[in-house]
């Protein structure tokens, strides 16, 4: 079983659970996705950050 690192997005508090000790909210992973030459989904990334862009 590996051991990843997640971050409360509301409390800023991190822990190795899968619930939030403070609040008991939901955790994010903080870690990035693994590189990888063959980017499958790096179509979709560039397409949503270029929507992000135009919205603002």
């Amino acid at each position: 079983m590996k051991m990843k690192m997640k971050k409360c997005p509301v409390c800023n508090i991190y822990t190795l659970k899968s619930q939030c000790p403070k609040c008991g909210g939901d955790l994010k992973v903080i870690y990035p996705p693994k590189f990888s030459v063959e980017d499958k989904y790096g179509k979709y990334r560039r397409q949503l950050k270029k929507e992000m862009l135009n919205k603002e």
